[in-house]
Order: structure tokens, then sequence, then C-alpha cells
């Protein structure tokens, strides 16, 4: 009987830490950035010991974190293969996909038709319809849509459509119900909008919240995925955060929510409690939505350091056939221009208990190096697209 390398791997992804530019980053008009470097020089040095024993600053060096003589995990950077530098697109391949045509966005705001099906689908009025980060819209608009009940519709950097509304005056049932409309009409290839998102908040003008009854909608995976061929084989997939909403349900056999890094950290860490065997997958969403989107560097690298601390619980709770992968999707670099993701490598730490000493990997040429080295491990069909790396962290 075919007894697999690990029985549990946990896969956290830090949604947005790139560590510098692509090869191809001038041609996603990203030339410069380096979301790990630019936090690190903004910060006069980032605090991360737990991180830089692993050995992030042996990648390349990072300003405040010590490149480790001996570092605990295997170590490298990853290359997007896919065309795109979005949340899904880098989800997908990381899971064995290559995506060739990239998501739409808007940065004029929906096309005219669109919004007015949207209109006489919900029987609701729209307002906005614009890029805009979503604090600030809700409180340009929050008033108004109190007063006359319209639905606040915007979008980002990133091909997403979302639909604010206050939980007193369009309630949850109704606003995902919305969504769910909203999410039919762009399914339309002239769209391609890779999400739709449902943001509720409470509150009085001028002191408006959004709550954590966010809800995403996406596209399904336009492939099976090493999700898909873990669940046919009867593997556990246990997704954390907004793991389950990128995938669209897709090879998930477990979805917990999270409300914030924090949450999904203390998530992941209660979750190695239980007896599985199979995948543990957690995104950690701040990074990018709370902190690379609204260019604050600041409260990056804060956040950084705070899931830095974390690390040593995960850690420790480690059994002997468990596998950690720590990586990321894409980058966010808050000192780039604009508020868009940013085309860069992004880092690759692969750790478990029963090795002395980890060495530098080969340069990953692409994010689905994970799905296959995962495919390879519990011997399932391999993905279309990347290589194993299973035989070289044994």
């Amino acid at each position: 009987m075919f007894m697999q390398q690990f029985k549990r791997i946990f896969l956290i992804v830090m949604d947005s830490v790139g560590i510098g530019e692509a090869p191809d980053a001038t041609a996603f008009n990203d030339e410069g950035a380096d979301t790990l470097g630019h936090i690190a020089e903004q910060m006069n040095g980032l605090t991360m010991p737990n991180m830089g024993k692993l050995g992030l600053s042996n990648i390349r060096k990072i300003q405040g974190i010590e490149k480790a003589t001996s570092p605990k995990a295997h170590y490298t950077k990853m290359q997007e293969a896919s065309n795109g530098k979005d949340t899904m697109t880098g989800h997908w391949e990381i899971m064995g996909l290559n995506i060739q045509q990239p998501f739409r966005t808007f940065p004029d705001g929906f096309p005219d038709e669109l919004i007015a099906d949207l209109e006489t689908k919900t029987g609701r009025k729209i307002i906005g319809n614009k890029p805009a980060s979503g604090t600030a819209i809700i409180e340009e608009l929050g008033k108004d849509h109190m007063e006359t009940g319209a639905l606040i519709v915007y979008t980002s950097a990133d091909s997403v459509l979302q639909i604010a509304a206050h939980e007193d005056v369009v309630p949850l049932k109704e606003l995902y119900h919305i969504c769910e409309i909203a999410r039919e009409l762009t399914l339309d290839e002239n769209y391609m909008v890779g999400r739709v998102i449902a943001r509720p908040f409470v509150g009085e003008p001028e002191a408006f919240k959004r709550t954590s009854n966010r809800h995403d909608y996406a596209l399904k995976p336009f492939g099976r995925t090493v999700m898909n061929e873990l669940e046919d084989a009867d593997y556990d997939v246990i997704a954390l955060g907004k793991i389950s909403d990128i995938y669209d349900d897709e090879g998930v056999t477990e979805a917990i929510r999270t409300t914030d890094n924090e949450d999904g950290m203390t998530k992941l860490i209660d979750s190695m409690a239980n007896d599985f065997t199979g995948l543990n997958f957690l995104n950690l969403v701040d990074f990018d939505a709370k902190y690379g989107h609204r260019r604050d560097p600041e409260g990056y690298g804060k956040a950084l350091e705070a899931f830095d601390k974390r690390l040593p619980e995960v850690m420790n709770r480690l059994n002997e056939d468990d596998l950690l992968i720590i990586t990321a999707d894409h980058g966010n670099d808050p000192i780039h221009h604009g508020t868009d993701h940013t085309r860069e490598y992004v880092p690759l730490l692969v750790y478990h208990t029963n090795m002395d000493q980890g060495t530098e990997l080969a340069l990953r040429e692409t994010f689905a190096d994970i799905g296959a080295t995962i495919s390879d491990n519990f011997n399932i069909k391999m993905p279309e697209h990347g290589k194993s790396f299973l035989n070289d962290i044994k």
C-alpha cells in the first residue's frame, strides 16, 4: 500500500506578499515593484525573526531580517506563469492551472447595459459605479443609500464587482440574492468579472463600519484543480479564510470562515489539533485588502510582524509527518504607483520537523509546482502544469 510522505500539508498564502519584480513586470506596468523590500525600507527594517530563521532573507536580503546561516526551511522564489496578477489567477495556478485569458477590470466603472440589467432584475437603483476604496465609498454614499435604498456598486483594480448595503436597509438574505443575480449577469464573456462581493455594513453616517458578513461569488476554476483530485481520492481539503470563495467551493471538503489575519492564524492553529489526512489551506487577506490596496506600508509592515509572532505556535504543533508551505499569490507594493496588484516573484518556504537544515531550491517557473508537489505526495493525478519538488525536501 502506498504511504504518503506527509499525512497533513499546511499551506499558508500571505496574500500579496511579493518579493521583487518579476522578469515580465514591465509588461504589467510594474517595473520596480518590490512589496517586501519597499515595506522594509519604510519601516527602517522589518522585525520578523521567525521568518528569518526559516530563510526569508536567504531568498533575497530584506532589511532588518537577518540572513540565516543554517536556514530551517527549504527556500526559493516562484515566478507566475499565468497571464495575470490577481488573487484568483495566483491561487488557481498554485493548484495546477495556467490562466492565459486575464479577468477584466473596469477602471471607468461597469458598462451602462450591465448596470441597467442589474437595476431591472433587483428592483433597486444603483449608485457609485466607479473604482473606489470600500470604506471611502461607504462614507461618501452611505447616507444616500440609507435614504433611497439604492445599492452602492463599485470596483477596484481587481476584477471585482462589489455591492455595499446597510444591513438595516438591505437584509443580508436579499443582499446575497442580489449578488447571485450579479454573478449570473457577469458570467457573460464580455464581462469576465472574477468575483462579485457582498459588502454589508452597519452604523450611521460618519460612523459606518463594514461587517464580517462579506461573501464572495467567484467564477469556478477553468479546469480541475489539485483540490478536486484530493477530494475525489477521499482526502480532506480544509479551506480557511476566503479559500473556499476563491475556488467557488470546488474541491473543498470543509470551509472555515475567518474575520482577519489574526483570526485566520488562530483558526489554523486550532485546526492543527484535529486528525485529518490531506490539505489545510489558509489565505491571509489583510496584507492585500487592508494595506496593499490602501497603500499603507506601515500597516502592512506591522501586519507582517504580527504574522511572524504567530509562526512559532504553528511550527510547535507540527507532527513529524506534517509539511508546512508558506508562499504568496502576487505582489501589492504599497510604495508603487496606483492601487493595483504588482507582478512580482513570490517567496516559497517549505518546512517539516525531520529536516536538519534547509537548502535553496531551484527557482520555480510556475506557482503550480506547489500543486504538483501536493499531488506527488498523495499519489493522486498530477496537474497538467507544475513540477514536484517533493524529492528535494525530504
